[in-house]
């Protein structure tokens, strides 16, 4: 007997015929295996290794046929030439990848991306305090992190995530920093009234890994 996807309580429909359909007359999936597409379409772009029909099915309690032939669906569909990404069998298993067509174009882009940010600890709780306080100084920085930092200032600086504000009306005068635009690019942020609570900002901290060891902060003196 030939495997259906259900369509209406009233007629079924196989999934060879379905697939030959053109996309815009494949209203006839029911809306259950229209939603069920779209989880099964979620987990394959989510899961870094190739899942089988079989892992997919048992893990959402739904029968095997059924999930195999939405697949296919799913599969017919992304090799459409308007789809920059394909599903396809990897292993036993299905996966979303790139087109081979696109390799060079998306290469290029890739490439042409700046890499993530690291920061070490040291430069994410300074960049932290400016960020809350601002504008700041090297002191008021001192005072509530209780180490020097003008190694780290100079890094955050580089890396235009602060800039200097002037400096406050006081005895000597010192430097003000405040957060730039490319700190509100690198966090993901349309404003300063997006940031953290402190509450969420500690649990950043907690997580955060640098790749690099923490630029040296004893005997360096405050900038000003």
């Amino acid at each position: 007997m030939e495997d259906t996807i259900a369509t209406t309580p009233q007629e079924t429909v196989s999934a060879d015929e379905l697939l030959s359909q053109p996309a815009g007359d494949r209203a006839a999936l029911s809306s259950a295996d229209a939603q069920l597409k779209a989880v099964l379409e979620a987990i394959v772009y989510v899961t870094e290794e190739p899942l089988s029909a079989i892992q997919i099915a048992d893990a959402l309690g739904e029968p095997r046929e059924r999930v195999e032939k939405l697949l296919e669906l799913l599969v017919s569909e992304f090799d459409r030439s308007e789809h920059g990404v394909t599903i396809r069998e990897v292993a036993g298993g299905y996966k979303m990848a790139t087109k081979p067509e696109h390799h060079e174009r998306v290469r290029a882009f890739v490439k042409s991306l700046r890499p993530p940010l690291k920061l070490s600890l040291p430069a994410l709780e300074t960049l932290a305090v400016i960020a809350y306080k601002q504008p700041v100084t090297a002191p008021e920085i001192l005072e509530i992190r209780g180490v020097q930092g003008a190694g780290v200032l100079k890094t955050l600086l580089d890396r235009k995530l602060i800039a200097t504000a002037g400096r406050k009306d006081v005895i000597g005068k010192p430097m003000l920093y405040k957060t730039t635009k490319e700190f509100l690019v690198q966090f993901g942020l349309k404003d300063l009234s997006e940031l953290p609570t402190l509450k969420e900002f500690e649990e950043i901290r907690r997580l955060a890994v640098s790749d690099e060891p923490p630029p040296a902060e004893t005997g360096e003196g405050a900038a000003s």
